[in-house]
């Protein structure tokens, strides 16, 4: 209306440290090379379209989705785990109805993926993914094996450290997030240059920590990691992932 001053407030969120943001390229991924933009990435203004939506059908999503130890009429191979946590916005407040979808090598650290044929077992019973959406306190947890690690020829001797792959919107398109969970106390950590691509402050948040209060006897280990959209304290994610499977 003419003269009349508009009462909308829309939200603002934190912006991640420049310090702690990782990098698009870097030096040592070599891939990241080929793909990085050649400019410095502009954040863009939280303007309507940015803090609303997305709108997730919860009816999309089934209990059976958080399991993936149980596919295709049979039971998968390897050491049970259970991945737990819960989403957080930048003031640290619960997001809840949040889409998480994960992607993971099986046991023998192998996908279920045309491009990956490295000589490893397949699975019958693991195809690898999994969806969930938190509750009203942001929680969410899956049912897995832990996945192995792999050769990825990035340079000499190259492997993978054991990982999970993290897909999630929270309440709004700027709280997209893509990002890899690690396992506490890799060995291969010193010499994978995707997780030393993370600044040093920051790659403890991608490391989940070992609960043993949370482990079912006789069944199952459990791993907590709860995941940061924005701010200060954000989950380190992949600024130019393309969802690939390394």
């Amino acid at each position: 209306m003419t003269g009349t001053t508009s009462r909308l407030v829309l939200p603002r969120y934190l912006q991640e440290q420049d310090g702690q943001r990782t990098p698009v390229a870097f030096d040592g991924y070599r891939s990241t090379g080929l793909r990085a933009p050649l400019r410095t990435p502009v954040d863009l203004p939280h303007r309507l379209t940015e803090i609303t939506g997305p709108v997730l059908g919860e009816d999309r999503v089934t209990a059976g989705d958080a399991d993936l130890t149980l596919r295709a009429g049979g039971e998968a191979q390897g050491q049970r785990i259970i991945v737990f946590g819960r989403v957080l916005d930048s003031g640290g407040r619960p997001v809840p109805g949040a889409l998480l979808e994960i992607w993971q090598a099986n046991a023998a650290g192998r996908y279920r993926h045309v491009v990956d044929n490295w000589p490893a077992p397949l699975d019958p019973h693991f195809d690898g993914l999994g969806r969930v959406v938190t509750d009203s306190l942001g929680r969410y947890e899956f049912t897995t094996v832990k996945p192995g690690a792999y050769p990825w020829g990035n340079h000499h001797n190259a492997w993978r450290p054991a990982h999970i792959h993290f897909s999630l919107f929270g309440q709004a398109f700027t709280q997209r997030l893509v990002t890899q969970m690690y396992f506490p106390d890799d060995p291969l950590f010193g010499q994978d240059p995707i997780f030393n691509a993370i600044p040093p402050a920051a790659r403890h948040r991608a490391v989940a920590g070992f609960d043993l209060g949370r482990t079912q006897p006789d069944w199952a280990l459990a791993f907590e990691w709860d995941i940061v959209l924005r701010g200060t304290e954000q989950t380190p994610f992949e600024t130019d992932d393309d969802g690939d499977v390394a």
